[in-house]
């Protein structure tokens, strides 16, 4: 990748810096000279230049936030990860033989990430292109009139390939219990009904998932649950990290499994929601984390695995 880093926060919504057509200049006598040897202009178009050739190389989107902590910044990341590797793509052109290669750019984007994520959303859709949002949802529903994609939900659906079935939490843990509050390093319990199938480290094995799922603290085999405790370390005896910490521990916990939300936010001492609301949404947005539950991102017995494919 190549990464950037700059002081200060951006003068405009990033949102609108990634659409371009709003020029804010932080140096205007720098500026200038660059307008006056041929080599800059004030049209509000770099980012959507930089976006548009990430684009043509079928790389993942380039990702700009800003940081306040420890100081203002913003933060540009161009990651040169194919959005196609060859085996989905080949996939693609099995499953829907002539009809793939005569879709556009982002129709075959979605179906990709379809492919390789299980699902594709308006949102995450709206991540890789400067497309009017009214265009990105015609192109879903035309995959969907042809038969390439199937909806889940009204409105902020969840589209995935056909016959594809999307798991839902009571498919994996059963129904939940009501009227049964867990308490310390149980909390993450979720599935105390099932007939348990579980893996040497004590974690949930399911059909419905690619991964062994964490969902039960208690019933992991002592020398993981100490293995966990050693990648949460600090975290878990300090009050606060630096950020990037504390997202480097919550790979490292879920790296080649799905870890609950009541798991994970007792391995790193946060409460769940302020470990959703400050980590784990952003890093699902950024491709960082995946959810096993798609279609219910904030349901209370979600889970997450790290995203392999993107780390650094």
């Amino acid at each position: 990748m190549f990464g950037f880093r700059n002081p200060g926060l951006m003068r405009i919504p990033v949102e609108v810096a990634l659409q371009g057509g709003e020029p804010d200049c932080r140096n205007r006598t720098l500026h200038m000279m660059f307008r006056l040897v041929g080599v800059g202009e004030q049209a509000g178009t770099g980012i959507p230049r930089i976006l548009s050739g990430w684009q043509s190389q079928h790389w993942s989107p380039p990702s700009l936030y800003e940081k306040p902590d420890p100081y203002n910044q913003t933060l540009l990341e161009l990651r040169m990860i194919d959005l196609f590797p060859k085996q989905i793509m080949e996939g693609l052109k099995a499953r829907f033989p002539g009809r793939f290669e005569s879709l556009d750019y982002v129709q075959r984007v979605a179906l990709a990430l379809a492919a390789s994520g299980g699902t594709i959303n308006h949102a995450r859709l709206r991540t890789i292109t400067n497309e009017h949002p009214v265009d990105l949802s015609r192109k879903l529903q035309h995959l969907t009139a042809i038969g390439m994609l199937e909806s889940t939900g009204g409105r902020g659906a969840v589209y995935h390939l056909p016959g594809e079935a999307i798991p839902t939490p009571d498919d994996v843990f059963g129904p939940p219990v009501r009227n049964s509050v867990p308490s310390g390093s149980n909390m993450g319990s979720s599935s105390p009904n099932l007939t348990e199938g579980r893996d040497a480290n004590g974690c949930l094995i399911s059909d419905q998932l690619s991964l062994p799922v964490l969902d039960d603290l208690d019933k992991l085999s002592p020398g993981f649950r100490a293995e966990l405790d050693s990648i949460a370390a600090e975290p878990r005896a300090q009050g606060k990290v630096d950020r990037e910490v504390l997202i480097r521990v919550v790979l490292g916990i879920c790296s080649g499994r799905f870890v609950t939300l009541r798991c994970l936010a007792e391995l790193v001492k946060r409460t769940p929601q302020t470990l959703r609301e400050q980590y784990l949404t952003k890093m699902v947005k950024d491709r960082k984390l995946n959810l096993a539950f798609p279609t219910i991102p904030t349901h209370e017995r979600q889970a997450y695995s790290a995203a392999e494919a993107v780390q650094e």
